[in-house]
Formats: structure tokens, sequence, C-alpha cells
């Protein structure tokens, strides 16, 4: 993050609220390699940070006001009182900074106002996080600026909160926890359900590899429809078998539990989905560890089918995607993010990326789909103030 960007969106405040902001801070998108729709099942997932973030310079205020501003929306300065800050009463982007200052106070932080100048570079609706991120960055803002003395994980549940109470999305805590903890070079191996983490090295261009970020630029929302329908699907599942959560299902008994789910056949897909993918991520982490790097690429390839087959939450362009990478060349490929458009991970030599872009661009264009957007996907620090 240069000193540049802290710069411009520091005299943008200026410009908006007429004095110096207090700090300045940054939270970054994230890249997901393996582990989908685990999060919310208690699961493994395995994310790194993107370098594109979400920036806020930020001013602390004593009056029970916020004041809102977003560099990539137009429209003025939003305020509101935040004595008035209920969920589900806004539905509009401001929702999820002032999600995040309802979900600290009612979790009894004295934060008594502020004033927000927020800009972005995740791209939005690619399945990149930028909600997550935008949430982050306020409330790391906010943590330092009334001295709340909150960790990285603790940041995230408060936003995970905001996002599912004061949105209304059913995301799980995947997305935030990676803006908030991830380390550069790193992935982020994470058990969802008590947050422990293990940063695993995790650099492709010492082996001569690289990670490419395709998105197809075909919107999604989680708050609507069928990620809802997909998360009480598991934890109908999950009820049916007897077990807090998928996570309990062993991969060993993968096969007498979809036994005793009979003609569920929906709740069968989501179920074999979510054990199998768990023991994906573990499976990653083990060949990462040993340094067994390009032999992730099938266990990529191996969760795509799963997440188009037995979640069925894919769409032809992702597929597109991977079919046409995978044909190119690539060592695997796989749609990531919550799904139904977004993005897809390509995993690829380094000699090999310039043929394997051009091959999915023209697969694009002669579909008659939209030009997608391609670029390496670096891993990279998680939250931090700037300035």
């Amino acid at each position: 993050m240069s000193e540049a960007v802290a710069e411009t969106v520091a005299s943008r405040f200026g410009e908006l609220y007429g004095a110096e902001p207090h700090g300045v801070w940054a939270a970054p998108g994230r890249v997901n390699l393996i582990g989908e729709h685990t999060d919310y099942n208690d699961g493994f997932v395995m994310p790194f940070a993107l370098p594109h973030t979400a920036v806020a310079a930020v001013a602390r205020r004593e009056d029970g006001v916020l004041r809102l501003h977003s560099a990539d929306v137009e429209q003025g300065v939003t305020e509101f009182r935040l004595d008035t800050l209920s969920p589900e009463s806004d539905k509009n982007w401001t929702a999820y900074p002032a999600g995040v200052v309802w979900a600290l106070r009612e979790a009894g932080h004295a934060v008594t106002g502020a004033d927000i100048h927020l800009a972005s570079t995740v791209p939005s609706g690619a399945g990149l996080s930028s909600s997550a991120a935008l949430e982050i960055v306020v409330a790391l803002a906010l943590n330092d600026l009334f001295s709340l003395g909150l960790r990285g994980w603790q940041l995230a549940r408060l936003c995970q909160r905001a996002e599912n109470v004061y949105v209304g999305a059913p995301v799980g805590i995947m997305d935030q926890t990676a803006s908030a903890c991830c380390e550069a070079g790193h992935a982020l191996f994470l058990d969802t359900r008590d947050l422990s983490q293990k940063q695993i090295p995790f650099d492709l261009a010492a082996e001569g590899m690289r990670l490419l970020v395709v998105d197809t630029q075909v919107k999604h929302s989680h708050s609507e429809g069928e990620y809802g329908k997909r998360r009480a699907g598991c934890e109908k599942g999950a009820d049916l078998l007897g077990v807090d959560a998928l996570r309990d299902v062993p991969y060993a008994g993968l096969d007498a539990a979809l036994a005793r789910l009979g003609d569920e056949e929906e709740v069968r897909r989501l179920v074999r989905h979510i054990v199998t993918e768990n023991e994906r991520v573990e499976r990653v982490v083990s060949l990462l560890e040993s340094g067994e790097t390009r032999s992730i690429g099938p266990v990529l390839i191996e969760g795509h089918a799963s997440l188009r087959d037995d979640f069925r939450i894919s769409c032809p362009e992702l597929d597109l995607v991977v079919d046409t990478a995978l044909a190119s060349g690539a060592l695997g490929s796989r749609m990531t993010g919550g799904g139904f458009g977004g993005a897809a991970i390509v995993l690829a030599e380094e000699s090999d990326v310039d043929a394997i872009t051009k091959s999915v661009t023209e697969a694009f264009a002669a579909a008659g789909f939209k030009t997608p957007r391609v670029f390496e996907a670096v891993p990279s620090a998680g939250a931090r103030r700037i300035r």
C-alpha cells in the first residue's frame, strides 16, 4: 500500500469533512484457495489476502453521529444517529460500515461516532470479499481510535455478526477472518469452529508458478436466495444426522452418513460436498507443507466438480474458465467464492500464463460473454494501519 494512496484518501476526507482524518487504514479482499461453503459448517478453509484493499480515512466523533462516504458510489455523505441504527433498516452500501458500528456498540464497546471516507480496489460481486474488506477496515479503524483492544479474530466475529444480523446476509466467518488475519506470502489454514489458525507458506513465484484470478464479471448477492438455501440445507443435514455441524461427519464415515439420509437427495449432495471439501483442505495443507505444491492442482479440480455437481453453485461462465484453462495446460482450476458468478482461480506454470489468459478471453468472446478480468493473485498482508 503506497503512501500516495493514503494521501489521496486522506485528502478527499479533508474535502468532504473539512478536517484531517485521525488515521488511514487498509483491509484486503481475499481469494479462497480451497474450502468453499465449509465456514458456516464449522469446517476448514484456506484463504489468502489479495493486494486489493478497502481503504478508510477516519476521524473519531463524540456526538453520536456517524457520517459515511464512498469514492465508489455516486452519492454524497450519508449521516446516521448511532442510537437509531437497527438491523436490516438499511438496504444500501452503508449497511456494511454502519452494521459494524452497530455490532461494536451492541457488544458493549463505547463507540461514540465517526466520520469515514472509503475507497476500494476489491472487485465488487466477484466473490473476493469486497464487503468483508469494507467491514474489517472500519472495525480496525474504530478499534484503534477508541482503544478497544480487540484482536483480529474478535473483529472478524463482530463483522460477521454485522453482516448476518444488520445486513441480513447469512455469511460464514472466513472472509472477515482472512481480511483481518492473513499474512503476506502465506495462505491461512483456518478452523472456523474455534478460529485456530496456521499460516502456511505459499510462494508460487519462487517455484515458477502463478495463481490467476479470472473475474467473470457475473454478479451475485449473498443476501439473496440461493446462498441461504444452501446454508439451510446444510443445517438440515446436520440435524438429520444428529451432529452439531457437518464438520462433525468424518470423511471415513461419509458413505454411512449418506445412507442414513435416505431419499433426501438434495441434502445428500450438500453433505457430500462439505465433508469431501474439508478433506480437500486438509490434503492441500499436507501437500504444501511437504513441498508438493504442483500436486494441489488436481485437488482444485476435484473441488470445482463438487461445487458444480453436488453444491450446484457454478454457472456457465465459471465452468468455461475452468474447462478452458485446463485444456490450455493449467495445473488446476476451480470456482472460488459464494458462487452463481464471481471468479475462478487458475494454478499455472509461469510459462503458460499468457497462453491460458488468451485462451480464456477468446473462449468468452466466442460464447458471447462479457470479457473477463484476469489478474495475478499474490498472497498479501491482512488489515493494517497505513497512516
